[in-house]
């Protein structure tokens, strides 16, 4: 099984790069988390929001290999305990599913992405930064592992 992130956005600060590298080598060898960067719309006044995403949707959509398990990030999503996460981590990885978190650009994601039976996660109420929430991702999906493989790295 692979985990990926797909992202929306590109040229993340060095910072971005660096801590998300961190926790993309501590990864096991039998779940390697990625982080692909999803080339953003052309964003002018005369382009609809609605157009932008479409765009971004499409390009998301060839980074979803098929069968996978996607997983919306999104503020009203569930907020989820770090022990829920490597649930659905290891339901994803039970099920030998590749498992695909989504990040979207600056107006969000397409509302395909947060129809109703789409799993939409939440790392917080709070509106994020896209670069600080792709690091929290990678941190939290590596705490997620460790936890799963009895790692000491999470403490309850």
């Amino acid at each position: 099984m692979r985990i990926t992130i797909a992202a929306v956005g590109h040229r993340m600060p060095d910072w971005v790069r660096t801590a998300c590298d961190d926790y993309l080598k501590r990864m096991p060898r039998d779940l390697p988390l990625q982080v692909v960067e999803v080339k953003p719309a052309t964003r002018t006044d005369s382009r609809p929001v609605e157009r932008l995403l479409e765009e971004e949707r499409l390009r998301l959509l060839e980074r979803i290999p098929p069968g996978a398990q996607v997983i919306t990030l999104d503020e009203r999503g569930s907020l989820w305990t770090t022990r829920e996460l490597a649930a659905q981590i290891d339901a994803t990885r039970l099920d030998a599913r590749e498992l695909v978190f989504l990040i979207g650009g600056a107006d969000g994601l397409h509302p395909e992405f947060k129809a109703p039976g789409r799993l939409q996660f939440g790392l917080s109420r709070l509106t994020l930064p896209h670069a600080l929430a792709r690091v929290i991702l990678c941190e939290q999906v590596y705490r997620a592992v460790s936890v799963l493989n009895n790692h000491p790295y999470h403490r309850d």
